[in-house]
This record gives structure tokens, C-alpha cells and sequence, in this order.
């Protein structure tokens, strides 16, 4: 197999993006992305666009068809991809497989998600109703929010069967609240969270389902936002003109879907995202042991828990013990989403697995924010998962030799 670099990393500030069109939003993703390196879009072999909502919320489909109007792309290889909340992953996928199968030796993977309105209001019946839409039929009656109430259930599952607390959760925000206070590019860069604060009902928090143990601080943004990558073979970055070093090797992936029914299946230990991530690391040749970087897709708190499980970093029902410890900080075992995560630094659905990728590219370069920074960044792990636990885009990354 060719070896898959990437060679560039651009996003937007996530929050709101006001009046900014879809054609402005990819035309400023792939211009970013470019002039990070200096080149012109036209040195883009092929390309492919994630997202998730830009039907029900945007009413704009054919996404590829929008990259093809940035001067340079026309006429090339270019893909739409949708995979819920995993869209971003799954198009870094498609970039790579398009240059794994020798469809060019350069190309670009674009996430994006608008999901406030001009103003930066957000609409919450409307997005509750958009987001139910990547659940079962049949797992939707009965619920007005359709994935706060699925994945309440699910912590409250997690909490029962491993005798986790709500403290213990809750004190996982607290951790990427304070990492995104330095990350410029989070939304809620200038909050500060305590622990009182995400345990107290009171305010902005409070129970999201009566009966269910899941609060405002357990969940991740509504957020606007953009990502983009350039990935290229070798040929590809001397094409470009980036050094070796300069890049990192995306060195595993998997990608793998479960049933979107939840009653069919262990959502505590999900099979399909342990094989996702196991493909991964067979991939790169390494494992749990070698990682001191992570990005996992924490829509809600109890996922930050399972992903850290499923990562490799902690037994079923110890992840969240993996945080309270203090073994997720910035230089202690493994940096788990010094980004501030998506609960703190944001959720735009199409761009969370691009930026999750990108983020971990920022690490292993270097490039982190100073307090955020991993002294002796060795390999990267992402985990970005689609709908209940069911879709799932793993990837390994490390230093380009």
C-alpha cells in the first residue's frame, strides 16, 4: 500500500458562521487549506465533501458539485459523502482510498456543518428533529430530542452496569472546558466550568429527560464550523512541496457500521467501533501502548468514557475512571481531547471527524496552542462515531520519518 501523508490542516473558528453561504463555506475551507502550504487549488488531484444536515437545514445537496466551482477543481474526482456524525472521517477515507487506488496523488477532504441561522440563533426544535432523522424509526416515539434521550439512556446504562457516578461524568466536561480556555479555535473558549457548575441544576443546567441522568453539561454544541485536509502520497508532497517532516503519515484506518437499532446489539462495548479501531492500529503496526495523543467523538459525556475504552486506553467500565485520575491531561498517559473535545470546543456534524484528524496533525507537528501542547507527541488516535454508536471511522496517525 502507498503511504498516505497529510500535508495541510485549515478550519474555521467553531460557533457561529452568520451569514456565510454553503458556496462561501467550502470556498473558504479549500483557500485555507491551500494557503496554509501555498498552493493553488488547481494542485488538487481529487477531493470529497462530508456533512450531515445540508438538506434538512441548509436545503443545498450536491456538495461535490459546490468543491467543482472553486477555480482549479472542475472536472475532477470528486465525492459527497454523508455517514451522520462520522461524515468528516469518512470523507478524510474517501481521500485516501482515491489515492490508495491511484486516482491522483493529491487531494482534499472538506467537513462542514451550519447549523445556526444568519443571526447565530439556533432553531433547537427544528435541530432536534434533523438529528432524530440518524436514528432507527423505531427508537424515535416518545422522544422530543430524539439523541439527547437516546444517549441519556445509554449513560444511564453505562452508569448502572460499571457503578459509574454522574460526578464522574460530569468532571470530564470540567476537564475539556479548561482545555478549550486555550484553544482559540473553541466555542466556548471563554467559559469556565467547575465542577459545582456541571453538578448544579440550576441555569442553563439541568436535566435534558425527566428521570435521566443526562445535564446540559453532558452534552456536546450546536455549532457552526469548517474543516479541511490535504492528504497526498509521497510523490503527492513533493509535488506540493512539503518535506516529509514536515507531514504526518496517516498510518492506519477502519471504518466499520453496526445495525442503527440499538436493541440489536451491546451498545456498552460496540463491536463495530472496537473493529474500526483495531483495523487502525494493525494498519500502523502499533497499539494502545504507543498512543499519547487522542481526539474521540464525546457528544456526551459518556461517550468521552467509551471512547477512551474503546481507544484501547482503559478497560469496559474504567474509562471514565481513565479521566477522574488524571490520566487525560495534556502530558500525563494519554492526551484525550486537549481540543476541548466536542463538548467544549464544538460540534459542527460534518467537520468533527476532519478536525478531530486535524487537530491531532497540529500535535504531532507541534503547531498545539503552548499549553496544550504534548512535550513528546509519539502516535495520534481518533475515534468518530455516527448516530447511536453506529457508525464508526477510526485512524491512526504519527510524525512522518
Amino acid at each position: 500500500m502507498k503511504k498516505i501523508y497529510i500535508a495541510a490542516y485549515h478550519q474555521s473558528k467553531f460557533g457561529k458562521l452568520l451569514g456565510m453561504t454553503v458556496p462561501e463555506i467550502f470556498r473558504a475551507a479549500v483557500e485555507g487549506a491551500c494557503g496554509e502550504i501555498g498552493i493553488p487549488p488547481s494542485a488538487l488531484d481529487v477531493a470529497s465533501a462530508g456533512a450531515a444536515c445540508n438538506h434538512s437545514l441548509n436545503q443545498q445537496g450536491l456538495l461535490s458539485g459546490l468543491l467543482a466551482e472553486i477555480p482549479g477543481l472542475a472536472g475532477k474526482m470528486i465525492e459527497s459523502v454523508e455517514n451522520a456524525c462520522a461524515s468528516g472521517g469518512q470523507a478524510v477515507l474517501s481521500v485516501a482510498q482515491k489515492l490508495q487506488l491511484g486516482f491522483g496523488e493529491t487531494g482534499i477532504a472538506v467537513g462542514y456543518e451550519k447549523m445556526r441561522g444568519p443571526d447565530g440563533k439556533v432553531d433547537g426544535k427544528r435541530i432536534g428533529e434533523v438529528l432524530g432523522y440518524y436514528s432507527h424509526p423505531d427508537e424515535r416515539p416518545g422522544k422530543v430530542f430524539v439523541f439527547p434521550h437516546i444517549f441519556a439512556e445509554i449513560m444511564q446504562q453505562y452508569m448502572a452496569h460499571y457503578g459509574v457516578t454522574e460526578e464522574d461524568l460530569a468532571r470530564i466536561a470540567v476537564e475539556e472546558y479548561a482545555c478549550a480556555r486555550h484553544n482559540p479555535y473553541a466555542q466556548m473558549r471563554g467559559v469556565e466550568l467547575t465542577l459545582e457548575q456541571a453538578m448544579r441544576i440550576e441555569g442553563v443546567n439541568r436535566y435534558v429527560v425527566e428521570g435521566l441522568p443526562l445535564k446540559t453539561y453532558d452534552c456536546s454544541q450546536i455549532t457552526d464550523g469548517y474543516a479541511a485536509l490535504i492528504l497526498a502520497t509521497e510523490e503527492g508532497l513533493a509535488r506540493l512541496g512539503v518535506r516529509r517532516r514536515d507531514a504526518v503519515e496517516l498510518a492506519g484506518y477502519g471504518q466499520a457500521t453496526d445495525p442503527l437499532s440499538r436493541a440489536r446489539r451491546d451498545v456498552l462495548r460496540p463491536q463495530g467501533a472496537l473493529k474500526a479501531m483495531q483495523s487502525a492500529y494493525r494498519m500502523a503496526g502499533a497499539g494502545p501502548e504507543d498512543v499519547n495523543v487522542a481526539e474521540i467523538h464525546d457528544c456526551f459525556t459518556v461517550m468521552a468514557a467509551l471512547g477512551t475504552e474503546v481507544i484501547g486506553m482503559a478497560e469496559p467500565g474504567r474509562g471514565a475512571r481513565f479521566w477522574t485520575e488524571g490520566h487525560a491531561r495534556t502530558n500525563a498517559r494519554c492526551a484525550i481531547n486537549s481540543s476541548g473535545g466536542l463538548i467544549a470546543k464544538g460540534h459542527p456534524v460534518g467537520a468533527t471527524g476532519v478536525a478531530m484528524i486535524g487537530w491531532c496533525f497540529w500535535q504531532l507537528t507541534g503547531r498545539a496552542p503552548a499549553p496544550l501542547q504534548v512535550r513528546e507527541p509519539r502516535l495520534a488516535a481518533t475515534f468518530n462515531i455516527g448516530g447511536p454508536v453506529c457508525a464508526s471511522v477510526c485512524t491512526v496517525l504519527r510524525r512522518a520519518a
